[in-house]
């Protein structure tokens, strides 16, 4: 009899949500409108919400149900992709919308969303169950918080269900995220509590632990005695677009790599767990970024690169520097760009660099994960055909995450003809063309998730305060340290002194 394989779940992806309310807070702001309810009507159209399943919308703006509903249609039509978008089912849909305008600060907005569930217990028959959704700015968190809590609508009674999402980030630094997680659990506990990142929903980062854990070829070459190194790369073409203000207090190692890119690490480091389950996946990643070597300050211009795009020009068209968006200083020494070199402190990674950049205004959108294996110890071939293909390039192994899901593995072939020349080959393959179905959303994954109570993919308070331990450092002398920006201009791959980094032992990043 064959053993079972604890990572096939068929439950995780055919179960049924029960009945229940999503309550947004932010219901007028960008994250609903682009993300958050063209997932629910994508959900809705796949019939995986239960008919009497509701949506309160909350913000200061004042309007009724039916304008809000109207908002969210033309939203929905909007930033819908590979769905349809059928009248007759957005009318089915709409009818679960509702709205409640008021302020965060103000009693009576809470007592007005318990009044609006209760009466949705009965009308639509949500069984009193609720989740809701902080899509505010975060300084608004610990009052929502708070005010869910004084109207006691953190506990569900007689068997009803209670969860929050927050939204990153999970504060601004190491102290303000432990000062967010004592605000959340004076009302909730930590079961109840779903912190968000939509890099975990992607497919591409999901599949890692299929690639990984579900085949037995590629798992006993992941360490150190194969692996060479590992570069991860998430790069955007666009600017700030009108964020400026926001992303000036951000920047680029606050915005995605401590909290996205270090988590996708994780994924990608991670020891196997015992099975497919929320506890088991997220211990595991958890350990992973506890065991990040932590930078000594003197180590941090060594091994972190900070960059700010200036004026570049791309396609004919000239684009502003950072310094020219607006809402921006013209001094800003905010970093767009954030290059570092971590290592891993066990068994496995012992010795691997692992490259993590992200940045603004760069050459290309792509985001990937490469890993590099050693070359071949021994050159058995002649020189005529290593010339023909440098064993500077080596096995790679590349997990493209977006604009196109897939996965790549490049190795070395025998050219057609006589002799023995050598050239890189690459075998690919493609989520669309492989399955020919459309990849859910990352949105639409982590709210079924957040609706049916399984927190696999969610990231837990350990894992949040790892993260910031391993920034810390190189926030602090960066901090402390005046650039002379802008040092990379619009459309490039970002600084000369992120190249460096890697020269320095010997790599050099890989153009997607």
């Amino acid at each position: 009899m064959t053993a079972a394989n604890p990572f096939h779940d068929p439950v995780r992806f055919e179960r049924r949500v029960s009945g229940c309310a999503l309550v947004i807070f932010g219901a007028n702001g960008d994250l609903t409108k682009r993300k958050l309810v063209p997932a629910l009507y994508r959900l809705a159209y796949e019939r995986r919400l239960p008919a009497g399943f509701s949506i309160v919308g909350n913000s200061r703006t004042a309007m009724g149900d039916d304008e809000f509903r109207e908002k969210m249609r033309e939203a929905t039509k909007s930033f819908l992709e590979d769905t349809p978008f059928d009248e007759d089912l957005w009318r089915e849909f709409a009818a679960g919308l509702f709205y409640i305008a008021g302020d965060l600060k103000d009693p009576g907005c809470y007592a007005a969303i318990r009044t609006k569930l209760e009466e949705l217990e009965q009308s639509r028959q949500t069984g009193g169950n609720a989740l809701f959704y902080l899509s505010t700015q975060p300084s608004h968190y610990a009052t929502a918080i708070g005010g869910l809590g004084a109207a006691g609508l953190a506990k569900g009674g007689n068997g009803q269900w209670r969860r929050i999402v927050v939204e990153k980030p999970f504060g601004h630094d190491l102290e303000s995220a432990r000062e967010l997680e004592r605000e959340i659990h004076k009302v909730f506990a930590e079961e109840q509590v779903y912190r968000i990142d939509h890099y975990l929903g992607k497919e591409t980062v999901q599949n890692i632990l299929a690639f990984r854990f579900g085949n037995g070829i590629f798992e006993p070459l992941w360490n150190r005695r194969y692996v060479n190194h590992v570069q991860i790369t998430a790069a955007e073409s666009i600017g700030v677009e009108g964020r400026g203000a926001y992303y000036q207090e951000a920047g680029a190692l606050r915005d995605m790599i401590q909290n996205h890119l270090l988590q996708v690490m994780a994924t990608v480091a991670m020891e196997p767990p015992a099975a497919f389950e929320a506890q088991g996946v997220r211990d595991e990643r958890a350990k992973l970024l506890r065991s990040i070597r932590i930078l000594k300050p003197e180590e941090v211009l060594a091994n972190a690169v900070s960059g700010q795009y200036g004026e570049g020009r791309v396609g004919g068209q000239v684009l502003p520097g950072f310094r020219q968006e607006p809402g921006v200083s013209p001094n800003a020494q905010t970093d767009t760009y954030a290059a570092a070199t971590f290592f891993v402190d066990n068994w496995r990674w012992a010795g691997v660099p692992f490259y993590i950049r992200s940045g603004k205004r760069l050459a290309k959108r792509v985001t990937d994960i490469a890993i590099q294996f050693n070359s071949a110890p021994h050159a058995v071939f002649s020189p005529q055909a290593r010339d023909a293909a440098p064993w500077s390039e080596p096995n790679l192994l590349v997990l493209r995450v977006q604009p196109e899901e897939g996965i790549s593995l490049r190795f070395l072939s025998k050219l057609p003809g006589s002799g023995m020349k050598l050239r890189p080959v690459t075998m690919d393959f493609k989520y669309g063309s492989s399955f020919g179905v459309r990849s859910p959303a990352a949105y639409e994954t982590l709210l079924i998730d957040a609706l049916t109570g399984d927190a696999t993919l969610y990231t837990r308070q350990d894992m949040v305060e790892a993260s910031w331990q391993a920034v810390h450092p190189i926030m602090s002398v960066w901090g402390n340290t005046k650039f002379d920006f802008p040092n990379y201009a619009a459309g490039s791959w970002g600084p000369k002194e992120s190249d460096d980094m890697l020269a320095r032992r010997g790599h050099t990043w890989r153009t997607p």
